[in-house]
Order: structure tokens, then C-alpha cells, then sequence
């Protein structure tokens, strides 16, 4: 089956990250998968929640919203259902990387990690979660410089990525076209060590088989391991 964009079922989108945009952020990129992009900004502040004070952990949390002009009919801000939406995608993306993160390291603060997508053609979520590790990458660099931390925060690498089926076939990183007609739609973070993080995955009025579970499972597992590629490959041009 030919995609949308003449790729094949276990292709993904080009992927770029344009780092280090933001002054007064700890880390910045713009991350773009395909055309859908994404501003991710992380800041470290001191102190942490009510429930965290006194307790010698720190604390990591996002916020998430699509600009006005990020699809082709223009946004409201704040509305009562995009707050909704946003509120459960922006718990996604700091569970998500809160996995990655050591909090015993960073004692009495708070990374803060917002994430804003500038223009939306599917997988925004998954775009953001894999921007803002990649933020991660800079604040961890950042806390060492400064001499808070003596040694990287990150336990791991993460990624994400969505697949479905599409007119019964498996597919990877699902553009807009592609997921609007989706017959089961998956969103999957991991690990480098291929754990999983968050498996979100619903049938789109439709069900699906444990091997197409597997199926899509299988697909996703292999992206993500791509795009933690990608990631790496980021940190050693670093060194």
C-alpha cells in the first residue's frame, strides 16, 4: 500500500531536531517529525511541590499546547476542550519523562518542560515527548556545568512513536491523513533497553488481534530505536 507521502509501512517520517533556539532556556530544540513541528523548552527552577518539600527529590513536569495557527482551521486558545486535551498529553509527556529522569539527583527543583506545537500533521505527542529528551540532553549538561549535579541525571534513553492500522495494513509515525482514518491507533514510548514506558492504544470502532498487537508492537519498537539512534547521535556530536 502506498502512504500519503510515498513511504513504506515501517518508514519514518524525516526527523530533525534544531537545538539550543531559546536564551533563557536550559534546553531548546524545534523537533520536527515530517511536518509536524514541535518547540520544546526545559528550565530548571528551585523548589518542588507541596507533597516533594522536605523529602530530598526533585520534581519534573510539562505543560503542552497547539498554537492557533498549528492546523489548517485556527485553534481558540484555551478552550474548554483543548485544556482538556492538552491536560491529558501533557501528563503523558512528563510520566514519560519522568521514567528517564534520577529526581534523587536534583534535590528541592524542578525541571519544567513546555512543549508548543507550532504546525500539527499527526503524532504531535510523540514528536514533544522525543523533543524534550532530547532538551534533557542539554540540561544535564547544563546542571553539570553549573556544578548542581556531579554526575548525568538520565537513567536512560527514551522515545516515542505512533503506529496503527490503516486499511488493515500496520503503519509507523502516521501522518494526519493517515491516523484521521486509522482502524487501531497506538502511541508507544520505550526505552533504549526496549522497556516500555506508556503503551496508549485504542480500536477507532474497530478491534484487533493479539497479533496485530504484536504486529504493531514489533513496528514500534523498531522506530523507537531509530529515533534513540538519532538521539545519541545528537549527544556524541556534543562530545
Amino acid at each position: 500500500m502506498t502512504r500519503v507521502d510515498g513511504r513504506t509501512h515501517d518508514e519514518l517520517r524525516p526527523i530533525s531536531f534544531e537545538r539550543g533556539i531559546i536564551a533563557h532556556a536550559q534546553g531548546s530544540v524545534i523537533v520536527s517529525f515530517g511536518r509536524t513541528r514541535v518547540l520544546c523548552a526545559v528550565m530548571v527552577e528551585d523548589g518542588v511541590p507541596p507533597f516533594l518539600r522536605s523529602t530530598g527529590k526533585g520534581w519534573l513536569t510539562a505543560e503542552y499546547s497547539m498554537l492557533p495557527y498549528s492546523t489548517p482551521s485556527r485553534l481558540t486558545r484555551h478552550s474548554e476542550h483543548k485544556q482538556g486535551r492538552s491536560h491529558e498529553i501533557q501528563r503523558l509527556i512528563g510520566r514519560s519523562l519522568r521514567a528517564a529522569v534520577d529526581l534523587d539527583k536534583i534535590p528541592e527543583k524542578t525541571i519544567w518542560i513546555d512543549c508548543d506545537v507550532l504546525q500539527a500533521d499527526g503524532g504531535t505527542r510523540c514528536a514533544a515527548i522525543t523533543g524534550a529528551f532530547v532538551c534533557l540532553l542539554d540540561v544535564d549538561n547544563w546542571l553539570q556545568r553549573k556544578h548542581i549535579t556531579t554526575d548525568s541525571i538520565l537513567r536512560h534513553f527514551c522515545a516515542a512513536v505512533s503506529v496503527g492500522l490503516v486499511d488493515n495494513e500496520p503503519m509507523i509515525d502516521l501522518a494526519f491523513q493517515e491516523d484521521s482514518r486509522a482502524q487501531v491507533d497506538m502511541n508507544l514510548v520505550m526505552t533504549a533497553a526496549g522497556e516500555f514506558i506508556e503503551i496508549q492504544i485504542s480500536g477507532e470502532e474497530h478491534t484487533f488481534s493479539s497479533d496485530e498487537l504484536t504486529q504493531l508492537l514489533a513496528l514500534g519498537k523498531t522506530g523507537i530505536q531509530e529515533l534513540i539512534t538519532q538521539e545519541k547521535r545528537l549527544l556524541q556530536l556534543d562530545t
